[in-house]
């Protein structure tokens, strides 16, 4: 929770508190991004401090990768005993 509004912390709030701009918190929670390691730090020390997580489904909208996996099937009750799953 963000000490500033009560709510979810957010990434602009952890660049205040770090110091750095907004894009320095978003490419310092990108895997392979150009960020120097003492600007890494100081993000993740702000980020642990306000409680911050990166919002995956924001990260999904940008990068066009959702990470899920969808199944379509017609008939999950089939008589078969051999389709059927077991646990």
């Amino acid at each position: 929770m963000s000490q500033y509004s009560g709510k979810r912390a957010t990434l602009g709030e952890v660049a205040v508190l770090a110091g750095v701009s907004r894009s320095a918190v978003s490419r310092a929670f990108t895997e392979g991004a150009s960020v120097s390691l003492k600007t890494r730090s100081k993000v993740e020390r702000a980020a642990l401090e306000l409680g911050y997580r990166p919002n995956v489904l924001a990260r999904s909208l940008t990068t066009r990768k959702t990470g899920l996996v969808g199944l379509v099937a017609n008939n999950f009750h089939s008589g078969n005993s051999s389709l059927r799953a077991t646990a």
